[in-house]
Formats: structure tokens, C-alpha cells, sequence
């Protein structure tokens, strides 16, 4: 924690003392301050984690076994004289996800926050390597697949915000904000390539490099509105700054392996660049009347990274010191809601973007044009990648005789891409157009349903094909997901029912079919796809002392998908697909009770069961196909409240928490320094919190 976020928490805590003496201090009826005083309230204790884990505190921190302290408050303050409200909010401050909140508030006149917060993010695999100077800007690496020590990788954000607002006369509104996040630690990274010349049963050879992260991350803008009658609007300015202090990660060591194409000539590597952003906006609603509004938003944005290149680095001649990238980005959407008539209610929106990369082409790769591993030529320069975007809406809604309600829309989406393809297949124009229908009906007090069918249609220009240097065709057989033609049909059933007073059934099912088109020529890439979705949910009220939840959800995805492998035996080209396959199942009960005055008490219990298959298959009936990865998540939660008075009580948790999987990503893979990742394929805590809980006013 540095000095400046030290000091900050020093202030809030002392306003915090003051506000909580000055408070309890307060010697009022009591009747009477619940009437004119809002309530206010601390809760304090200490936890226990039985059980060292990855998952379970990955972003609290609760992680190794041991004590752990709770400390939130929630402190509200109201001066009679000036009629200003003061606020004090804190969060987790005994854990590392902790966050305090200031506000200080004269209710129509003016207010202002300020902000902290933490957060951590521990990476669920540990690392065992050899790799020293982790967490820094320069790593030595092993020159040999060596035996290293384990290794937590871990990042932390550290965010202070600040913001003010001021009514001002004749019906305007000025704002303020400023944030600034800090991110400090570690995270996965590495640098590989093939260990030579593409000969047969030559591998790729990967180094494990942790990237050092230490960013600088600000957000800030002001906004002036008005507020009419029938006109409002809002306009100002909004800015982002990112801040590497990390230029480049170099290193010692490392594989030699491999000739003009060893891992230790990749040094140093760049890392992110330092990037800002400008906005200026102007949004604004009007009512023409009681039935009919329109509203509108329009902004411009510039985008530029000018971070100059670290100073060892190679450029190509011609190339400056920086890339001197610039987009820039306008934006216009505006919309109109009506209701025409007392049965008929429509609503039209359209938006457009146009985005225009203004980063200079230029050389930044000479060697581009010797051949390749395959015998390619490329051209070794940049692409920016400019496009536009339209997209609008129209649906109507009326309502028919016998508690129906008819629903119907029409949505385009017109895409324009400015740039030529390299590696990867390439349109330059897609349109795609929906329809949307959906009937509505009230069948009794007690049920509600509807029933809805969707529509869509992909198309586009013609397929750019990919070319190489010396103008010769590139894999030109495989349209991407985002670009290829498609046809979608959607239906949704929905269900609300209250069959007995104290129960009520909820219930949504919803499919999905994508059929996939091809290129000319291919029957290579997306073939089809499904979804399906199955909800139900249930509430029942036993008593004033007692409810129930319920709920169970079901979610299904299928993509089938068909693509061709080099073989180096006789540099043929196999045809193979893979019938991919997300499957979840969840579901879960709550149960809170009151059985008597004073006592509280409550479960809750989450289970959820998560299968990826990949199904692989070509035309060699012994191809192995990777196996299914399997996750189970397993919450149970237990509590109980005891009021010792009206205003003290005593808080009693606890929570059993299991992670498991058989995920086989890593369990076999070694970095050619000898780093490995490994996880806990079984995780099980339990955790258990005593704490006290005051209020007053």
C-alpha cells in the first residue's frame, strides 16, 4: 500500500471515529430519530478458513488457512441546521477486496464523493519454475529444462475516485469525476516459435515469462446538463489515460536452440504501449407530448498511442519513434417512442458508427519477404482497420381482445470494413436482417405467458481472398464466424404462474439453430450450431416466519465445425471436424426462517455441473480425440442471526465451498525451461465467521 492510499484511509477512519461518537453521543427519543434521523450501522467479527485453496478466495484473498478479520460499516448523517447529509461506507475492510466510500451531500444544491478501492486477483494455477526475477521487467531463463520452486502469480488493482456535482440556476447541472487504478503484480505470459527449420517431427518450443504488469489506468471528464419541462440534455467531455511503466520485459538465458529462430534471440519483447482517449458528447431527450419522445446522443472520440518504441529496438528504415496510431470515432444514435393509439405503442432507434483508423502504413518487418516455414513471401507492413456500422430497430406493440398483446420488429445491422485481408478470410460488406414476432396473453390473474419466434439473416459481399507477397491465393477456404453467411431461428416460451397464493412458478425455455454457409469451392469451416435454454424458478411463502427458493436452469450449446491438418508425412491436407459441446446444469435452494423473535436463521445450497466435449473426428478411425473436461462448483451456505437487543446482534456463518475438475490443459504440458502450472483438481473449504452487528440512529 503506498503512502498516498495510507494516508487517505487515515482520514476516512478519522471522520469515521467522529461520526460514531458524535452519534452514539445522542440522547433524542428514540421514536422520534427513527422519524427524522436515518439509521446507521457496523458489524465487525472474525472468520476462520479451514482449508488452503486457489478458487475460493481468488479475488478476496481468502486463500490460506487461518484467521481473518471482518470489519464493514454503513454510517449516515444528517445536520439539521445546514441540511446536509453526511455518508461513510465501508466493505471487506479486513480482507484484501475492501472498499470505503465518503459522500458529503446537501440535497439540491450540491455533492461529492470520494472513493477506495482494492482488488486481487490470485492466478488459480501455481507455477513451478526455474524463471527468477518474477514480478520485474527482466527474467533469467534456464538455457535447460530445469526443476524450479512453486510461484504465486498475482495481480492487484488499487483505484482512488473522486467526483462533484453542482446544481446550478435555470435548471443546469455540472459534474465532475476522476479516477485513477493502479495494477501491480504478475500474470501468464511466455515466447515460443519453432526450434528450426520445418523438417519432419520438429516441435514448437515455449518459454515460460511471466509479464510484469504495473499500470496507470485514469478516467476523468465533466458533463453539463439541463433539465426541462420537456427538454433535457447532457454534454461534456470524457478522457482516459494508460500508463505502462514497463516499456519492454528482457531476459537472460534461455534456450539456444534452433538457429535464427531460438527463444533467446526474442529479446526484449514489447509490452503494452502507453494509449489515451478524448471524448466529447451530447446526448438529450425531448417529449413532443404526452405520448411521443424522442432522444438522441452524438459523440466523437479520438484514440492515439504515440508511445515511443524502447530503445534497443530494431526499426525498419523509414519507420519514426513511435507508431503515431490514431482512430478516430464518431457516433450518432437517436430514437422516437409513441403511443399513436390508446392499443398501439412503437418504438424506432437507429444507430451509426464510423471508425477510421488514421495509423500510417509502413515497413516494420524487412524480413517479411524471405520465405517462410511454408514458402511464403509476406508483406511485412501494418493494417489498420477501419469500418462503419449501422444499425436500427422498429417494433410495435398492441393489444388484441381476450388479454392478448401482439409484438412484432424488424432489426438491420449493415457493416462496411475498410481494410484488406492478410491471414485470415475477409468480407468486406455483411447485412443482416431480423424479424421478431411474439404473441402475449393474460390467461388469469394467477397466469401469464407468451410465446416468441426470431428470425435472422447473414449475407454479405463477395470473399476477399488472401494473398501472399508475390500475389499468390492463401488458405482462402474458410469463412470466420463474424463473416459467414448464417440463418437463425429462435423461439422462446415463457411462463408465470401463481397456482396457490403462497407459490409462484416461473418458467422460460428458449432454442436457437444456426445453419452456417460456405465459401465457393469449400465445405471447410462452421457447419451448424444450437442452443437451448431451460429455466424454472419457484417461490413459496410457508409463512410471515418462513420463505423458500427454488431454481433450476439448464444450458446448451452444439457447434459443429470442419477444417483440414497438414500431414508431414506426405504433405497431404486431412480433412477433420470436431462436434463441440457446452453443457450446464445448476440449480439451487434458499431457505430463510424466523422462529422466534429474536432468532434468524437461513441456508442456501448452489450445485453446478459444467461438461466441455470436443469430439473430434477425421478419416483415420484410430485419430485420439481429446477427452471431455468436466467442472463441478458446490456452494452451501449457513446462518443465523440473535438479537441480543434491538439494535445489537450477533452473526453466525458458515460456508462450504467445492471446486472440482479433471481439466487437462495443463497436466501434461512443460515449458522447454521445465516450468510447469499445476492445480488442486479438488478443492474443499469451509469457512466459519462470528461477528456483531450495531445499529443506531
Amino acid at each position: 500500500m503506498n503512502k498516498s492510499t495510507k494516508k487517505f484511509l487515515q482520514i476516512i477512519y478519522a471522520v469515521f471515529f467522529l461520526l460514531i461518537t458524535e452519534t452514539a453521543a445522542s440522547t433524542e427519543d428514540e421514536n422520534l430519530r427513527r422519524l427524522t434521523k436515518p439509521q446507521s450501522a457496523i458489524n465487525f467479527g472474525v472468520g476462520y478458513l479451514a482449508n488452503d485453496n486457489a478458487r475460493f478466495g481468488q479475488y478476496s484473498g481468502v486463500r490460506n488457512e487461518g484467521p481473518y478479520g471482518t470489519f464493514n460499516f454503513d454510517i449516515t448523517k444528517r445536520d439539521e441546521n445546514t441540511g446536509t447529509w453526511l455518508k461513510l461506507l465501508g466493505r471487506n475492510l479486513g480482507l484484501q477486496n475492501r472498499d470505503i466510500r465518503f459522500e458529503h451531500t446537501k440535497q439540491g444544491h450540491w455533492s461529492y464523493f470520494i472513493d477506495f478501492s482494492q482488488t486481487p486477483r490470485y492466478e488459480p494455477f501455481t507455477a513451478v519454475t526455474a524463471v527468477t526475477g518474477i514480478g520485474s521487467a527482466h527474467l533469467d531463463v534456464p538455457t535447460s529444462p530445469t526443476t524450479g520452486e512453486p510461484a504465486q502469480l498475482k495481480t492487484e488493482r488499487q483505484a482512488i475516485s473522486f467526483g462533484m456535482n453542482r446544481v446550478l440556476p435555470g435548471n443546469f447541472e455540472a459534474q465532475f469525476h476522476f479516477r485513477n487504478e493502479e495494477k501491480d503484480g504478475s500474470r501468464i505470459f511466455g515466447r515460443g516459435n519453432r526450434l528450426g527449420p520445418p523438417i519432419s517431427g520438429v516441435v514448437g518450443g515455449y518459454e515460460f515469462l511471466p509479464e510484469p504488469i504495473n499500470y496507470s489506468t485514469r478516467q476523468f471528464g465533466g458533463t453539463l446538463n439541463y433539465n426541462g419541462k420537456d427538454l433535457q440534455l447532457s454534454g461534456g467531455y470524457y478522457g482516459t489515460m494508460f500508463i505502462n511503466k514497463n516499456t519492454a520485459l528482457t531476459t537472460t538465458g534461455g534456450s539456444s536452440a534452433g538457429g535464427i529462430y531460438a527463444p533467446n534471440l526474442f529479446s526484449p519483447i514489447a509490452l503494452p504501449p502507453d494509449n489515451q482517449s478524448h471524448q466529447l458528447f451530447l446526448s438529450g431527450g425531448y417529449s413532443f407530448n404526452p405520448t411521443t419522445r424522442g432522444t438522441f446522443k452524438a459523440a466523437y472520440t479520438r484514440a492515439t498511442q504515440t508511445d515511443s518504441f524502447f530503445p534497443t529496438q530494431s526499426l525498419a528504415p523509414g519507420v519514426g519513434s513511435n507508431l503515431d496510431g490514431r482512430i478516430d470515432t464518431a457516433l450518432v444514435q437517436a430514437s422516437v417512442t409513441s403511443r399513436p393509439l390508446p392499443k398501439l405503442s412503437v418504438v424506432a432507434n437507429v444507430r451509426f458508427e464510423d471508425r477510421d483508423d488514421n495509423t500510417p502504413v509502413l515497413l516494420y518487418n524487412p524480413l517479411a519477404g524471405q520465405l517462410d516455414f511454408n514458402g511464403n513471401r509476406w508483406s511485412g507492413l501494418n493494417h489498420p482497420r477501419s469500418f462503419s456500422t449501422l444499425t436500427s430497430k422498429v417494433e410495435a406493440n398492441y393489444t388484441l381482445p381476450m388479454n392478448f398483446r401482439l409484438i412484432g420488429g424488424i432489426e438491420y445491422e449493415h457493416w462496411d470494413r475498410r481494410w484488406q485481408p492478410t491471414f485470415v478470410g475477409h468480407r468486406a460488406r455483411t447485412d443482416e436482417i431480423s424479424y421478431r414476432a411474439e404473441l402475449r396473453r393474460t390467461l388469469s390473474d394467477s397466469v401469464t405467458g407468451s410465446i416468441a419466434y426470431i428470425h435472422s439473416n447473414r449475407f454479405g459481399s463477395p470473399f476477399i481472398s488472401t494473398m501472399t507477397a508475390t500475389g499468390d491465393p492463401f488458405f482462402n477456404t474458410i469463412a470466420p464466424l463474424n463473416l459467414s453467411d448464417r440463418n437463425r431461428d429462435k423461439i422462446r416460451l415463457s411462463l408465470n404462474w401463481e397456482p396457490i397464493e403462497p407459490l409462484s412458478l416461473q418458467v422460460m425455455v428458449d432454442e436457437s439453430f444456426d445453419n452456417y454457409g460456405h465459401r465457393s469451392g469449400s465445405n471447410l469451416g462452421l457447419q451448424n450450431g444450437s442452443a437451448r435454454n431451460y429455466s424454472l424458478d419457484a417461490a413459496y411463502t410457508v409463512s410471515e416466519n418462513l420463505q423458500a427458493v427454488a431454481w433450476f436452469s439448464r444450458n446448451e450449446t452444439f457447434i459443429d465445425q470442419a477444417s483440414r491438418n497438414w500431414s508431414p508425412a506426405d504433405g497431404s491436407r486431412e480433412i477433420w471436424s470436431a462436434n463441440l459441446q457446452n453443457i450446464g446444469t445448476s440449480f439451487g435452494v434458499d431457505i430463510n426462517g424466523k422462529p422466534t423473535e429474536k432468532l434468524e436463521v437461513g441456508a442456501s445450497l448452489s450445485q453446478s455441473f459444467i461438461t466441455d466435449k470436443f469430439k473430434q473426428r477425421t478419416s483415420d478411425p484410430a485419430t485420439y480425440s481429446v477427452p471431455n473436461i468436466s467442472t463441478e462448483l458446490s456452494n452451501l451456505r449457513l446462518f443465523g442471526r440473535y438479537a441480543l437487543r434491538k439494535n445489537l446482534s450477533l452473526h453466525l456463518d458458515y460456508i462450504l465451498n467445492r471446486f472440482k475438475t479433471n481439466e487437462w490443459t495443463w497436466n501434461h504440458w512443460i515449458y522447454t525451461d521445465g516450468t510447469r502450472l499445476i492445480q488442486d483438481a479438488s478443492q474443499i473449504v469451509n469457512f466459519i465467521g462470528l461477528s456483531a452487528h450495531y445499529t443506531w440512529q
